[in-house]
This record gives structure tokens, C-alpha cells and sequence, in this order.
């Protein structure tokens, strides 16, 4: 990083200004082709890209899994699936949506966008940003070769103790879970690390915090949620790990330790998890309504500080999953006057999008389809929530099928749906085509029918008593019909995601051309080409607005950075609040160095499941990756 050049500043032009040099500045940026020049990128928006499709795949692995579930549990005393296979199945499925797919897939979302909305060339860390992706990579492919190599765990993807204790679960299937989980966050936190410091000190100068788009606002308190959640995740996969490798005894009661201890620490995690998901979805909806309103967002300061409220309130969650365990009625009283609580931020958003949307002309295209999907589906998981948040009803439908509805009500409609309309949205921005719109909408109808009937009636299978976690149940129960009601649902939903795989492929080869702003929409990541600039944005812009691209369009003229290299990667640092220019950063070039240390890393890590002294070796494998990777090219410039 250097002081700001003598050569920087701030000119005002009445056209897009490309600089007389692009092509330089493109040679500089561009990214290895070829096979082997896949493992050196750095540039964001390859990252970003690898980890949604990464992300994508996980999660249509994941959902065969589930079919597979609900054909087990089409009639009583079905063998489809036998006992062991089903657990398997279970605990694969549930583990790989929430920590191979909704996480990693929201932070993709982040990683391409994020430098993109603020006006950035690039993220503030580059070879960290491919280093975590490659962990990502390989955790995830390891725990579903598990799955058919026999080595899958199949305690549930909340793993309790101590059903996962050696005594009870013995051979390798856990300890793949605990390594797998601990190697996994690693990824997770060092995406949470980049996006803070791109928000916080690369935003395009005169970005002020309350110019961000309400999008950079929900990464930016993602990104928080995972820093402070995802140890508690890691201390107790690294206990259990302990426990089964070298005899600790963290989670035995027998020798003085807490199976109770492992619920505390799984769920301080596990409930701020699903906001965590849900707080960048929140901000996918605020930016269709703006666009497709094509009007500024009502109350853009309480839709912040309700997305703050959100992130902060959830950590104050965590024990309503354990309302039957016991815990003093005082205790719990507080657990669900907060559970109660976190509604009323959730509810200010409902509110401000409706204001936003009231008599305006609304677009009516694919991303908005999904977006009142959402606004159905989550408002009814948001009722059960409050339901659930109630100890006298909770103790009841606890560990029912009511929770299954009440939790997939709340993910999936509070996540995938406005994921989903944020893939037809931003699909122009990544490739420059646009989405057949006919073949989107059937999408949204088939994928909305689907998902209803599949989870409303494991509303009324939870309250007749179905618990949760059985891979059979016996004729007498009258629990069939509702369970083929669901099956058919889940054939239905797989169906509407293919309509949107194929409308994916389809666009690729014969999508029209999207242009670069093919919505009409005010933020800075439509400013630049579609697909992007190797360098993102040719001449960083200066913003004066949080809608600057509606301003530039009213006014004729815009601000743009001048004296930046064109030699070298470089991108502008501003100020925390005010984004005022503070100096230039010079960015790594393309380096295979991140992929090896991920290599030795999850020698590192899967050498566990084995032996402890895999983990030393591993560590000065990494060490000497390490050097290489921070091995400057140049003595002038600081990598």
C-alpha cells in the first residue's frame, strides 16, 4: 500500500471515460487461461463465481438426497433405504445445505458483488480469498466422497452427544463430520475477513456508510455474524475431535464432562447460522424492489438498523433448541422473549418494502416473481417461528415434523427464494445474457407449488405426532398420505430447479443480450460491462449519491478517479466513514501458491481423522507454502 499519488484525483466527465490506456490495464488484470492457469486466479470475480456454482452443485447433491428421504417415507415399513443408509443419507443432506451450500452460497454472492457495489477493482486480499475457496473446494468434495465410500457420518448435522461419542458411533463417519466442519469454517472466516476490509476501507471515494447499497449492508453484517460465530462451531467440533482421538473427555459425563456443553456450543452457532443466511437474502429483496419499483427504498435508515438488530439479536437465541433440556423456566423465559423479539426487525423490512412498493409501477419479471414468493413463504415460517419461540408450544412439537416445516419454511423461503431471484437478476451482470423470462416464471410457479406441498403438511404430521428423524413409521399411525403428499411435493420441487438448471444452460449458449444495464438499476456493480472488466471498472467512479447511477443518468456527469497505474494492480483506499481517498493499494498477481496451501492444509486437517501428527506435519507444510505465497515479485511493491 502507498500514500495517495500526486497524480490522483477527481475528474468530472459528461461520457463513461475509458482511459486511452485499456487494453494495458486489461493485460495487467487478466487471469491466466488454460487448465493449470485455473489454479492461480485471484481476481473476485472468479472466485465469487466458483464459489456460487461450487455452492449450487452441493445443493442439487443434497436435494436428490432429500427426494431420496421422502421416497423412504412415501408409505409405512418402506426398505428403500435401510436404516444405516438413511441416517447416512439424513445427516449428508441436512450438513451439506447448511454448511455447503447456504453459507458458502450467500458469500459467493458477496464476494463477486460486493467489490462490484463499492466501486473496488478487487477484494482487499486476494490470494486469501482463492486460499479459502480451495479449502471450501476440497472439504466439500471429501464429505460427499464419505457418503459412497461407506465413511459417512450419521448422527444428524447437529451431531449431539452422545449418540457421536466413539462408544456409540464407532468408525471413521464422525470424526469425517468434526474434521470436515473445523476445515470448512476456515473458508467461511477468511471470506467473512475480506468482505469487512473491502467494505470498510475500498469503497469508492465519497461512499459514505450511509450511501452503501442496503446489499453491502447485509454482507457487511454477515460477515460480522460468521467472525464471532463460527468459533463456537469450531471449539466443539475440535472438543468431539478431541474426544475421539486422544481420549479427552470434554462431553462425558462419566469423567466430569457436559453433553450439554456440546448443545450450547453447537447452537450458539446453529441459530445465528440461519440469520446469517437469511441477512444478505434480506438484502437481495431490497435491491429487486428498488429496481423493479424504480424507486428509492423506503426508510433506508430502519431497514439498517433493523438488519444490524438482526444480527445482534440473534446471538441472544441459541437456548429456545433446548427448551426440554431442563434449564431453569426463568432462563428460558428470556430466551423466548428474544426469540419473540427478533420478529419486530424482520417486520420493519416487510413494512418498508410494502411502502416501497405501494402504488408504484411495478416490473413484474422473474426476480420479483421470486421475491413475493418469498414474502409468502417466510411470513408463514415467521408465524410457526413465533409459535416455536413459546415454551409451552415448543416443548410440545419438539423434535416433530412442525419443526422440519417451521425450519425449511424459514430457509428456504427466506434464502433460496431471493437467491434464486438473485441469480435471474445478476445472471446479465456475470455473463451478458439475459435469462429466457417464460422458462424463469414456470420455474417460480412449480418451485412455490412444490415447496408448499411439501412442507405445509409436516405441519399437521408434527402435530399428530410424527417425530422427526425416523426413517419409517408403522400403517396404524394414518401418518401416509400426508408423507405421499410430500413426496410428490418434493418430485415437483426438484423439477422446478431443473426448469431453472436448463434455463442456466440455455441462456449460456442462446440468451439475448443483456447490455450493461439491462434493469435499469441505480448501483455501482451495472456501471462497468457486462460481464465485468478484468479490472472491474476501467476508471474508479466517485460517488456523491447511493443511487449513482440514476444521478449520473439525471445529471449528465460523473466523477471519476484519475491517476492510477495502469502497470500494476491497484485500486483506490479510502477513509472508514466518509470514503475519502487515502492511499493505493497494489493487489497480488495470479499465484497457484493459495491452491497449494490448501492442498497441505487438508492434509493437515483430514490426517486426523487418523492421527494427530498429521496435523503437525501439516503445519510446516503450510508454513512453507506460506513463504512462497508472500514472496514479493518486486522489491518496490508490497504483496
Amino acid at each position: 500500500m502507498t500514500n495517495v499519488d500526486p497524480a490522483l484525483d477527481l475528474r468530472r466527465s459528461r461520457h463513461d471515460p475509458i482511459p486511452e490506456h485499456l487494453a494495458e490495464i486489461e493485460r495487467t488484470w487478466l487471469s491466466p487461461p488454460g487448465f493449470f492457469g485455473w489454479f492461480t486466479h485471484v481476481n473476485h470475480t472468479s472466485i465469487g463465481l466458483r464459489f456460487l456454482v461450487t455452492s449450487l452443485v452441493f445443493f442439487m447433491l443434497a436435494g436428490l438426497l432429500g427426494v431420496a428421504m421422502r421416497l423412504q417415507l412415501l408409505t409405512p415399513l418402506n426398505d428403500f433405504l435401510s436404516p444405516e443408509t438413511y441416517n447416512q443419507v439424513m445427516t449428508v443432506h441436512g450438513t451439506a445445505m447448511m454448511f455447503l451450500f447456504a453459507i458458502p452460497a450467500m458469500e459467493g454472492v458477496g464476494i463477486y458483488l460486493a467489490p462490484l457495489m463499492v466501486g473496488a477493482r478487487d477484494m482487499a486480499f486476494p490470494r486469501l480469498n482463492a486460499f479459502g475457496y480451495y479449502v471450501y473446494l476440497i472439504g466439500g468434495t471429501t464429505f460427499f466422497a464419505s457418503l459412497f465410500l461407506g465413511l459417512a457420518p450419521d448422527a444428524g448435522w447437529f451431531n449431539y452427544v452422545p449418540l457421536s461419542n466413539r462408544d456409540y458411533s464407532e468408525g471413521y463417519g464422525i470424526d469425517v463430520w468434526t474434521t470436515m466442519i473445523t476445515f470448512i469454517e476456515v473458508s467461511a472466516l477468511t471470506a467473512a475477513v475480506e468482505l469487512m476490509v473491502t467494505i470498510f476501507k475500498l469503497r469508492a471515494p465519497g461512499m459514505s456508510l450511509n450511501r452503501m447499497p442496503i446489499f453491502v449492508w447485509s454482507i457487511l453484517v454477515m460477515s460480522f455474524m460468521i467472525l464471532f460465530a463460527m468459533p463456537s462451531v469450531i471449539v466443539a467440533s475440535a472438543f468431539l475431535m478431541m474426544d475421539r482421538l486422544v481420549d479427552t473427555q470434554f462431553f462425558v459425563a462419566e469423567m466430569g464432562g457436559s453433553p450439554l456443553l456440546w448443545q450450547h456450543l453447537f447452537w450458539f452457532f446453529g441459530h445465528p447460522e440461519v440469520y446469517i443466511i437469511l441477512v444478505p437474502a434480506l438484502g437481495i429483496v431490497t435491491t429487486i424492489v428498488v429496481t423493479f419499483t424504480q424507486r428509492s427504498v423506503f426508510g433506508y435508515t430502519a431497514l439498517v438498523l433493523a438488519i444490524v438488530g438482526i444480527g445482534m439479536v440473534s446471538f441472544g437465541l441459541w437456548v429456545h433448541h433446548m427448551y426440554t433440556t431442563g434449564l431453569p423456566l426463568l432462563g428460558r423465559s428470556f430466551f423466548q422473549a428474544a426469540s419473540a423479539m427478533i420478529s419486530i426487525a424482520s417486520g420493519v423490512q416487510i413494512y418498508a418494502w410494502i411502502a416501497t412498493m405501494w402504488g408504484a409501477k411495478i416490473r413484474f419479471d422473474t426476480p420479483m416473481w421470486f421475491v413475493l414468493g418469498f414474502f409468502a413463504i417466510f411470513i408463514a415460517g415467521g408465524l410457526t417461528g413465533v409459535m416455536v419461540a413459546s415454551v409451552p408450544f415448543d416443548r410440545q412439537v419438539h423434535d416433530t415434523y412442525f419443526v422440519v416445516a417451521h425450519f425449511h419454511y424459514v430457509l428456504v423461503g427466506g434464502a433460496v427464494f431471493p437467491l434464486f431471484g438473485g441469480l435471474y437478476y445478476w445472471f446479465p451482470k456475470a455473463t451478458g445474457q439475459m435469462m429466457h423470462e417464460t422458462l424463469g416464471k414456470w420455474s417460480c410457479a412449480i418451485i412455490f407449488i412444490g415447496f408448499n406441498l411439501t412442507f405445509f403438511p409436516m405441519h399437521q404430521l408434527g402435530l399428530e405426532g410424527m417425530p422427526r428423524r425416523v426413517y419409517t413409521y408403522l400403517p396404524e399411525m394414518g401418518w401416509q398420505f400426508l408423507n405421499q403428499l410430500s413426496t410428490i411435493g418434493a418430485v415437483l420441487l426438484a423439477f422446478g430447479f431443473g426448469l431453472t438448471l436448463w434455463n442456466v444452460i440455455r441462456s449460456l449458449r442462446q440468451g439475448e443480450e443483456a447490455g450493461p444495464n439491462p434493469w435499469h438499476a441505480p448501483t455501482l456493480e451495472w456501471a462497468t460491462t457486462s460481464p465485468p472488466l478484468n479490472c472491474n471498472f476501467a476508471r474508479q467512479a466517485v460517488v456523491e449519491s447511493d443511487q449513482p447511477l440514476w444521478d449520473w443518468e439525471r445529471t449528465g456527469t460523473r466523477k471519476v478517479v484519475g491517476g492510477l497505474r495502469t502497470d500494476r494492480r491497484e485500486t483506490v483506499v479510502t477513509t472508514l466513514l466518509d470514503a475519502r481517498p487515502q492511499s493505493v493499494q497494489i493487489l497480488p498477481a495470479p499465484t497457484p501458491w493459495p491452491f497449494f496451501s490448501a492442498l497441505v492444509a487438508s492434509v493437515c486437517f483430514f490426517g486426523l481423522i487418523f492421527s494427530p501428527w498429521f496435523f503437525v506435519a501439516g503445519i510446516f507444510g503450510c508454513f512453507g507454502t506460506f513463504v512462497f505465497w508472500f514472496l514479493p515479485r518486486k522489491r518496490k511493491e508490497v504483496i
